[in-house]
């Protein structure tokens, strides 16, 4: 792979080439990719989902949307320390084509930015939860009609196939969906394969899938003008990282892990004692005892130990990278980057910590169970609807049902696949209030 083929701004439509040398320095392509995420319904619906507490209500627990926010952070911060060496070791991505430095941060800003903006209300339940309704619920019936691939869409769904549909799927009056440039689509795509075969390696790449069927056509597009490496035979799609995919996966790896640990801490889940214990492995070489000491409540004391840890695992993960660069470009790199690291050990120590105190917590529990039996109701009486309504059948309550649809998302499908994936994507852009707003007025529940 070549860095001046990867760093490609060309934009869903495009009839000619977009040059670095010529874009407006005040307005760069690839900080437009970052303002039209942000401006977008899809990412607003995050300040309303779960991140690891499902529907709490406390004010310092993270949401989808300032999970994001960080990640988006740490992943420029990580783009431009990346960034200033690439253009130091190849100058002439400088010299000839125009790039900067924080061309790289911006790209990786706005590619981590966008990484949570597929996710079902619920958090990763969600995901589980719509896949189960195919799987062994009611929505077995649908099997028979559709292909593997399309089946596997459905039963395993996944949120980063559905973030791809998200940013890319045109409707009408609205070609190309929110026309990211290829770049950033790139290292958005961390899992660039369809969903079958499951897991054919042990390749990151391969961990889960980036697309589904309906967008297969556009991503092959994206990844030959991007110049990925393909790695699957006979008809089956996939390819090789974008190599900017790798510090997008490591933003969301360091925030996840760090900051998950810190909500924990501030909800009493873990206890002080333990986030000193674990932290102080992450930042022993760069804590300041005294300014430690002089910080008077535990949320200021955890605060101060997070922001060195993620210093410290930013600066890993660049390491790493840089170290790697070859094998990255030559599509040789099948681990994440958080996995080959320094700090490796130590994070996974955290992670499980985490896992044992706060995922399965009970209250996570709690509202997990919720979280399954609302979004099986939803996509049960709206795919009945939708169905019935294409074949004619309509009762008068499917048509009651289907006037709770948003405007954007009536329209007809004329394959069962594509209705059915319709209405995962509308039960999969509601918040989890709306989720629950939505569910009491179905079921007449107060």
């Amino acid at each position: 792979m070549q860095w001046e083929q990867l760093l490609s701004l060309k934009r869903q439509g495009d009839k000619g080439k977009r040059l670095r040398k010529e874009q407006d320095e005040t307005r760069l392509g690839f900080e437009v990719d970052y303002d039209r995420i942000i401006f977008s319904s899809a990412f607003r619906s995050l300040q309303d989902k779960t991140q690891v507490i499902p529907l709490s209500k406390t004010d310092f627990v993270h949401t989808r949307l300032t999970h994001s926010l960080e990640v988006s952070v740490v992943g420029r911060s990580l783009g431009r320390l990346v960034g200033k060496k690439i253009i130091e070791k190849h100058p002439y991505l400088q010299d000839i084509h125009g790039y900067q430095m924080n061309d790289f941060g911006a790209i990786v800003a706005a590619a981590a930015l966008s990484h949570d903006i597929g996710n079902p209300p619920f958090g990763h339940s969600g995901e589980k939860a719509i896949g189960e309704y195919f799987k062994t619920g009611r929505g077995q019936m649908y099997k028979e009609h559709l292909t593997d691939k399309e089946w596997t869409d459905l039963t395993d769904f996944e949120g980063n196939a559905n973030g791809f549909n998200l940013l890319t799927a045109s409707r009408p009056g609205i070609e190309g969906g929110l026309r990211i440039s290829y770049a950033t689509l790139g290292a958005f795509m961390k899992y660039p394969k369809e969903s079958l075969p499951k897991k054919p390696t042990s390749n990151i790449a391969d961990k889960k899938y980036g697309f589904f069927q309906c967008d297969a056509p556009f991503f092959q597009e994206i990844a030959e003008e991007l110049g990925l490496i393909p790695n699957k035979t006979g008809d089956d799609i996939g390819y090789e990282r974008h190599p900017l995919a790798y510090l997008v996966e490591a933003a969301d790896d360091i925030c996840y892990t760090i900051i998950d640990f810190e909500d924990g801490i501030n909800l009493g889940l873990i206890s002080e004692d333990f986030a000193l214990e674990y932290l102080i492995k992450l930042v022993k070489d760069n804590v300041h005892v005294e300014k430690y000491k002089s910080l008077v409540t535990k949320e200021d004391r955890i605060s101060y130990l997070r922001a060195l840890a993620i210093s410290s695992l930013i600066n890993d993960a660049v390491n790493v990278f840089l170290e790697n660069e070859e094998a990255i470009l030559k599509g040789e790199y099948p681990h994440a980057l958080t996995e080959q690291g320094k700090y490796t050990a130590q994070m996974n120590d955290i992670i499980k910590l985490s896992v044992n105190n706060i995922y399965q917590s009970r209250e996570v529990v709690e509202k997990e169970v919720i979280g399954y039996r609302i979004i099986n109701t939803l996509l049960d009486t709206f795919c009945t609807a939708y169905n019935n309504k294409f074949e004619d059948n309509a009762s008068n309550y499917d048509k009651l049902i289907l006037k709770l649809l948003p405007e954007k998302f009536i329209t007809n499908k004329m394959n069962l696949y594509d209705r059915l994936l319709h209405i995962c994507h509308f039960v999969s852009t509601l918040t989890d209030g709306k989720a629950v707003l939505l569910y009491n007025t179905i079921t007449g529940a107060k």
